[in-house]
């Protein structure tokens, strides 16, 4: 059974840092694209970083490039993203995802499978 379970998630202030946690479970996931999306309230859902489980190929969108790093531990089997310089609109629910084949810069290809969410408040 494919399992993404999301942990890191808490109240930080701005310009503080954070760094959620995608424990990957029930999948050989060095085939599969993993990535991270967020859902801040009454805003559409936004892929934001993956990361090829082949090559280790990363990808940013301009929103987060520079403050935010995708890694992975394959000894734990558990992808990283690393959030730094939080700023009050990075406020969103955050989501690990992975699908089956590589990753790319875009993130229109669906996701198939998805955890459960960890909220992300950044707030004085």
């Amino acid at each position: 059974q494919v399992q993404l379970v999301e942990s890191g998630g808490g109240l930080v202030q701005p310009g503080g840092s954070l760094r959620l946690s995608c424990a990957l479970s029930g999948f050989t996931w060095h085939f599969y694209a993993i990535a991270w999306f967020r859902q801040a309230p009454g805003k559409e859902r936004e892929g934001i970083s993956s990361i090829d489980g082949s090559s280790g190929t990363t990808y940013y969108a301009d929103s987060i490039k520079g403050r935010f790093t995708i890694s992975r531990d394959n000894a734990k089997n558990t992808v990283y993203l690393q959030m730094n310089n939080l700023k009050p609109e990075d406020t969103a629910v955050y989501y690990c995802a992975g699908r089956p084949g590589p990753a790319n810069s875009d993130f229109v290809v669906p996701y198939d499978y998805w955890g459960q969410g960890t909220q992300v408040t950044v707030s004085t």
